[in-house]
Formats: C-alpha cells, structure tokens, sequence
C-alpha cells in the first residue's frame, strides 16, 4: 500500500517529511523518568500520524503536529503532558502550570464520568 508523502512546515518555512521516529524522540523526553513504554510510544507517534494525515493536507505546520501530540499523550502520561506541554506552550510562569493542571483535572472528571461504551450491568454479567 503506498501512502503519500507527508511534509512538516516548521516555523522557518523548512520543509521536511513527517517522521514518526522524531514523534517518538521528542515524546521520549517528555516521558523521561516516567513509566511509559516503548510500544505506548510508537503507538502515540501512528495516532499523531492518523491525526495529521486525515487533515487532507500533504504539508502540515509543525504547531499542528505539536497539537495531534497533545491529546494522546494526555491519556498517556499526565506528567509527561504537562512536560510536554510546558515547552511546546512556552509556559512562563506557575500559574500556566496551575491552569492546565486545572485542564487535566476537568479533562480526568470528564473522562471518569463518561460511560463505558461497552460496559454492561455487574447484573447482567
């Protein structure tokens, strides 16, 4: 199956192709120390990479990569997000980090209280 060439615009304008290896490298950093696995890894780089390639677009802004991390390494690693999140968002001060934090805890709440989709009744088991 031949898929098309995927091309990541950096802020200078350079234009190079998407890499999941360099998804997984600057991931890896974030999650340093972190118990997070290596297959976890790859498997957030093809999910940034599903994300990105369903835009449409054959050349994609860095920043959007940047974001298409975000969300699955949210459900990762909270910490390794916030790691993640604190360069990519060029956080300056602690209340940048006192307001994502917040975001987390909504995000957490929100994801709690939804419903399993596949869950049934402890009766009906």
């Amino acid at each position: 199956m031949e898929t098309a060439v995927l091309s990541v615009v950096k802020r200078s304008g350079v234009s190079e192709p998407f890499s999941r290896e360099k998804v997984v490298k600057g991931v890896r950093r974030a999650c340093q120390g972190r118990q997070v696995d290596n297959d976890a890894l790859v498997l957030l780089a093809q999910q940034v990479e599903d994300t990105v390639r369903a835009s449409g677009s054959a050349e994609i802004p860095s920043n959007e990569v940047g974001l298409a991390i975000l969300g699955p390494l949210r459900d990762l690693d909270e910490v390794a997000y916030l790691r993640f999140a604190s360069v990519y968002r060029s956080f300056s001060s602690a209340d940048d980090f006192e307001r994502e934090i917040e975001d987390l805890r909504r995000h957490r709440a929100e994801h709690d209280a939804a419903p399993a989709e596949d869950a049934e009744p402890a009766a009906q088991r």
